[in-house]
């Protein structure tokens, strides 16, 4: 039996805010699961972090230990770098995606996840894939609605 569900994640906006998708590649021994979706309209932030929420919201085995290899230094050092549990204290008052990040930070929490960073358009062949994923939800004229996404930018309009 494998010791660890290895993730992979990437996130894409088209000119960004603009259409955009995630992807994230799943896998534990001889399974491998790829998942990926795409909005009419987002940024790049909000997808690199929403496809690692996604791919840990479809573990069903809390307990096996996980390592997400992302090439988003915004998710990385939010969680390396501990930003995440201070945003937490403080309500997540001031910093951008708080919707996303409260998401995160309760997932978070029922897992022992490992954060790796890598570089993106290295050649690593699953972040390679993530990206394609990624992209070509992003591309295929999405229809799904970021709504926290776009109702706080018709919000940001009106002041």
């Amino acid at each position: 039996m494998p010791d660890k569900i290895i993730i992979y994640t990437d996130g894409a906006a088209l000119g960004n805010p603009g259409p955009g998708g995630y992807g994230a590649v799943m896998m534990f021994g001889p399974h491998r699961k790829e998942l990926s979706q795409g909005f009419k309209l987002t940024t790049n932030n909000r997808m690199e972090l929403l496809a690692v929420i996604v791919a840990l919201s479809n573990i069903k085995d809390k307990s096996i230990p996980i390592e997400v290899y992302t090439d988003s230094q915004y998710v990385c050092n939010a969680i390396e770098k501990k930003w995440l549990f201070g945003w937490h204290k403080k309500g997540y008052a001031k910093i951008k995606n708080p919707d996303l990040w409260k998401q995160f930070y309760i997932i978070y929490h029922q897992f022992n996840i490992r954060f790796i960073w890598v570089k993106g358009h290295a050649g690593i062949k699953e972040n390679e894939r993530c990206d394609v994923l990624a992209t070509t939800a992003a591309k295929e004229n999405p229809t799904s609605v970021d709504s926290f996404y776009e109702q706080s930018q018709n919000e940001s309009t009106l002041l």
